[in-house]
């Protein structure tokens, strides 16, 4: 019997993606872009459907947030941020930026 609580960020991504969550982002210009078609979302445009919230192994100052989110027009996806000192933190302003009305809990 498969456990239903997922204990790493891939498998929290496989259990979304059956749900259809399948959209890969990254972020360029200070907007979130949707890798496969090009399309770029400013932050009221984007609503965070759930979060999930992983410490390092090694180092729990080592932090990652894996944002489940649906864009103003449908597209629905996943994004891994990373929270260390050695890593950008423009990813993490962008999510900031992310009006609280936006944000819903259907984990």
């Amino acid at each position: 019997m498969k456990n239903e609580f997922a204990q790493n960020e891939k498998e929290i991504i496989d259990r979304y993606e059956k749900k259809g969550y399948t959209q890969s982002y990254s972020l360029t210009n200070g907007q979130l872009m949707d890798l496969e078609s090009k399309k770029k979302y400013a932050p009221k445009d984007v609503h965070i459907i759930a979060e999930h919230r992983f410490e390092g192994m090694t180092n729990p100052s080592d932090m990652s947030i894996l944002y489940v989110v649906e864009t103003k027009n449908e597209g629905k996806g996943t994004v891994l941020v990373n929270y260390n000192p050695s890593k950008s933190t423009e990813m993490a302003l962008f999510f900031k930026e992310i009006p609280k009305e936006n944000y819903r809990d259907q984990a």
